[in-house]
């Protein structure tokens, strides 16, 4: 297929997106917080419905999994499947800034194939069908051929303020919106990508089909493959993606520094697993879910939640930042979490 319509109806919703962020951005919103640090406003759920009616009244038997839309097992019943964020990057919506985008992605079969980002603040449109090509603002796009030693790596801007300011071993190009940092990869603005927390399917899934239109890879920082269309649509890792030899000896940069990641549903499969204390795995025998954060093989952080009126902590152990990170991060699964003193150590 040549995916043209659905290519085109794509375009078609995130300009039409773009212009009501742009009035809302210039009259002024009220700022809402779905989990503590996780700010939704009007634009978001206004911009979700755009969407949504637009996809499915012109692709009626597709599924739709969007960040603002109550899911539905519907879509697990769909080859093809729309997954979108309304704003990717809502924090720099709310703080002004321009790192924000509308992220519309079609995966068929769990594979991403077409892919249309806009930047409504930088007036740049990205899109890529997998098999044809990138595009911005119409022209043919593609990856840079900056040598190796030139590579630019866009990384968070949250993760390089917290922690990838003390590394100065590669080039380093903060920024806000995975979906934004992906678009940029593809179109050869910067090289490669990765993540230290992981991401939602929504938050990247048009993103990956604009760096494999390119001729890209993106993986999980473990190097496994990503499957769209998933009962549980948030990733388990961080995820490294771009120019494939970039990629690469990225890979290699970060094992050498031991630049940490986010560990999320920790099972025995996880190749951390065997270097946790024997009493947090028993942990997971009694339905606590396990999470950690560790370099490589090296768990420097880790914590068991429990069901007990409402999701606890009922063990954590390791770096106190690192903890304080981590709890952050789930509190966007979980909502708040009680914390008591006596149960950490």
């Amino acid at each position: 297929m040549d995916y043209q319509n659905e290519r085109d109806v794509a375009r078609a919703i995130a300009l039409e997106v773009g212009a009501l962020l742009t009035h809302y951005s210039e009259n002024g919103f009220e700022v809402e917080e779905k989990t503590p640090g996780d700010p939704v406003t009007i634009a978001d759920r206004e911009a979700s419905e755009l969407i949504v009616d637009g996809l499915l009244a012109a692709f009626p038997e597709d599924g739709i999994l969007s960040e603002e839309l109550a899911d539905s097992a519907r879509r697990l019943r769909k080859r093809r499947v729309w997954i979108v964020d309304p704003i990717d990057g809502t924090r720099e919506y709310v703080k002004g800034t321009g790192d924000y985008v509308v992220s519309i992605g079609l995966v068929v079969d769990g594979q991403p194939v077409l892919g249309v980002i806009y930047a409504p603040a930088r007036g740049d449109l990205y899109e890529g069908v997998v098999g044809q090509g990138v595009w911005k603002n119409g022209e043919t796009a593609g990856f840079s051929a900056r040598p190796l030693e030139q590579a630019v790596v866009s990384v968070s801007d949250t993760e390089h303020e917290r922690t990838l300011h003390r590394y100065t071993d590669f080039r380093m190009s903060p920024s806000g919106s995975i979906a934004y940092k992906l678009a940029k990869v593809a179109a050869g603005e910067s090289d490669a990508t990765f993540t230290m927390n992981p991401r939602s399917e929504w938050d990247i899934a048009a993103g990956a089909a604009l760096v494999a239109a390119a001729g890209g890879v993106l993986t999980t920082r473990g190097g496994e493959p990503i499957a769209f269309n998933q009962p549980q649509p948030r990733l388990r890792r961080g995820l490294i993606g771009g120019r494939p030899e970039v990629v690469s000896d990225l890979e290699g940069v970060l094992a050498r520094l031991g630049i940490p990641e986010k560990r999320l549903w920790l099972t025995d499969e996880d190749n951390v697993w065997a270097a946790l204390p024997e009493a947090f795995r028993a942990r997971a025998a009694a339905g606590a879910q396990l999470h950690a954060t560790a370099a490589g093989l090296r768990p420097l952080a880790w914590t068991a939640l429990e069901e007990q009126d409402g999701w606890s902590i009922t063990h954590a152990e390791g770096d106190a930042a690192l903890l304080d990170e981590l709890v952050r991060d789930l509190q966007r699964e979980y909502g708040a979490l009680a914390w008591p003193q006596n149960q950490v150590g």
